[in-house]
């Protein structure tokens, strides 16, 4: 008798432990998912030079080409060299830009440009 009443009272005293370490598990993987779906454009800096229309980047690290979700925000600097500061969504190739940067010429086309014409 003695054991019985034992194993029903730690039955008893391990099930709500039990019952809210699965609810902290499931609130856990609930938040991840819903983090993970607003942050499908991530929070990025894309160097590269903005095409004639406006509408795309190509990236100065990979030759990636990504389309502008924005174009209204980087008027006035087409065919530029400019860094993109927005959300950027790898899998769509597309950035929304918040903020445009415009970047020093290459160390060559600056000499280039400074030297004096050859005759």
């Amino acid at each position: 008798m003695k054991k019985l009443l034992i194993t029903s009272l730690s039955i008893l005293l391990a099930a709500p432990v039990i019952a809210l370490a699965q609810d902290s598990a499931q609130q856990n993987s609930d938040a991840m998912k819903q983090s993970s779906a607003q942050n499908s454009g991530k929070a990025a800096a894309v160097k590269g030079t903005i095409s004639e229309d406006g509408k795309t980047l190509v990236s100065d690290a990979d030759g990636k080409s990504w389309t502008i979700a924005n174009p209204e925000a980087v008027k006035g600097h087409e065919g530029h060299h400019v860094e993109l500061k927005g959300s950027a969504d790898a899998s769509t190739g597309q950035i929304e830009v918040t903020s445009v940067k415009m970047l020093k010429a290459a160390k060559n086309s600056m000499q280039k440009s400074n030297a004096p014409p050859q005759q």
